[in-house]
């Protein structure tokens, strides 16, 4: 099942089971999804659904830290159950290790040897990990494997 019929099912379920919170992260999601397919005039495949997935466990990610800094622990339990329901339709993350062995594999194959090449090396290395791993780290992940 694909992911957005996934979550037309999920949000039927949440519906029966009157579970707010799941049903307003699906709505949200759901809501995002159509207004990407607007903006790009097309329907969205399964890696723009997850890109879209993402980029709203992203923007829960920011909030979450600018309400812990303000002492909002209401608002920071509300977004934390936000983001478990985002990360059910994710795949499974990569640890660090194997991020960095994708790195040093993609390093091997271009050459890759001074900070300069970062750029080549995220270039080929995102689209790999894209959805399955958090830009910042893989950016981290490169930088350090190319600096040492």
């Amino acid at each position: 099942m694909d992911l957005s019929a996934r979550l037309a099912e999920d949000m039927k379920q949440a519906m029966k089971d009157k579970d707010k919170v799941r049903l307003s992260v699906i709505r949200m999601i759901r809501s995002a999804v159509k207004y990407r397919e607007i903006e790009l005039g097309s329907a969205l495949t399964e890696q723009d659904v997850l890109a879209v997935v993402n980029r709203e466990l992203k923007q829960r990610k920011d909030s979450l830290q600018a309400f812990e800094s303000a002492g909002r622990s209401d608002l920071v339990t509300e977004v934390q159950a936000e983001m478990a329901v985002l990360a059910e339709y994710l795949p499974e993350q990569l640890t660090e290790k194997q991020i960095q062995e994708i790195a040093e594999r993609i390093m091997n194959e271009v050459g890759a040897s001074s900070k300069a090449d970062v750029g080549k090396v995220m270039a080929l290395l995102m689209p790999e990990v894209r959805g399955r791993a958090d830009g910042k780290l893989v950016q981290n992940v490169v930088a350090n494997l190319l600096s040492s």
